[in-house]
């Protein structure tokens, strides 16, 4: 029987990480993972019986994602040949940084932002170097462009709207970073469909832009689904590493027949972003927290006194949210992902329960 030290084993790199953390109570209402709260709607659900009889589940799925390129290029009007299907938008994080970085490259990122900017460049031996955002969330154009500069910086992220903060930054400030950085600039536009802002249309003037987008936040968390938008060498060149058939049948079919009937899920959209709002004017009426501006299916609030004693007390009454207390920069911080009306007016009523 082989008995070895697997520790001697594992890279450094990798044995200094710390996973990513999904917090995942059991409590009734979940509000901490930025998910649409509703179920697919029946009229998109209901042909998905017969769409199984028509799979061929024994075959490997389509590698290149015909249907599901040409149902976004319906929407965005971006080419086949400028998309690429990811399994989510992780993956392709992931290969934008091996394509473009050598182990011992340095990349950038707004702080706080993403969780998994830093921890998938730390596991292919790149060096994250986090800028770190004003107390309005956001930057200076001219400031974070010497910083790429003095980091030697080969790639640089953009969470828009950024997650966890909930603010698109100034699109000004963002565009002399795309014109004046040297390296790959990446819009990782996950939570697009609530800002409806975007980058998409610089593509055309900018080799260097990446635009990703997700179709997690808007109800197909399960099946995985993320794509990029670049100019076609990009494309070419994320094809050569990105695995053969990354993306499985079920989640091509399904998310293809959700983008030729959008209007659903439209809807959908439409009653987070007005719960958003009310959340937003009923969490501003108490003193105790300080609430920030969101353009996107969640709210950033801190807490005056205890975070961590509030979060505690919401998942003993069945609510889960997400803590951010961790974070230097967050202090104190909570994150609530908009629900059901339901859900969020239970919210609100247990914070009036609580002495905060």
């Amino acid at each position: 029987m082989a008995n070895i030290d697997l520790a001697n084993w594992v890279r450094e790199k990798i044995k200094s990480l710390k996973a990513y953390e999904v917090e995942d109570f059991d409590c009734e209402i979940k509000l901490h993972a930025n998910e649409n709260p509703f179920s697919l709607p029946e009229e998109l659900t209901r042909n998905f019986p017969e769409c199984f009889e028509d799979l061929q589940l024994n075959r490997y799925p389509d590698p290149d994602c015909r249907l599901l390129k040409q149902a976004i290029t319906d929407i965005t009007n971006i080419p086949p040949e400028a998309l690429v299907i990811g399994n989510g938008s992780d993956e392709l994080i992931q290969l934008i940084l091996q394509i473009f970085c050598d182990a011992g490259d340095s990349y950038v990122f707004p702080d706080p932002t993403f969780g998994m900017y830093s921890i998938i460049g730390k596991g292919l031996g790149l060096i994250p170097r986090p800028y770190p955002l004003d107390k309005k969330w956001d930057f200076d154009g001219d400031d974070f462009l010497q910083f790429l500069t003095g980091q030697s910086a080969r790639v640089v992220f953009f969470s828009y709207p950024n997650n966890p903060t909930g603010n698109c930054y100034s699109a000004v400030e963002i565009k002399k970073v795309i014109v004046g950085f040297r390296g790959i600039v990446v819009l990782d536009e996950a939570y697009f469909d609530f800002a409806q802002q975007s980058f998409c249309e610089d593509i055309k003037n900018h080799n260097n832009l990446i635009v990703l987008r997700s179709l997690s936040k808007i109800g197909l968390a399960a099946l995985r689904v993320g794509y990029g938008m670049a100019d076609p060498y990009i494309i070419e060149q994320i094809n050569k590493v990105r695995l053969p058939y990354n993306s499985n049948t079920i989640s091509q079919e399904f998310a293809t027949r959700v983008l030729q009937k959008f209007s659903p899920i439209q809807d959908q959209i439409k009653l987070i972003l007005q719960e958003r709002d009310r959340l937003l004017e009923e969490l501003s009426k108490l003193d105790s927290l300080t609430v920030f501006p969101s353009d996107s299916n969640f709210i950033l609030f801190r807490v005056a006194n205890d975070g961590e004693k509030l979060f505690k007390n919401l998942i003993e009454n069945g609510i889960l949210i997400r803590n951010l207390n961790n974070h230097p920069s967050l202090k104190n911080c909570l994150r609530v992902t908009v629900g059901t009306q339901k859900e969020n007016d239970l919210f609100l009523a247990q914070l009036g329960k609580i002495d905060l």
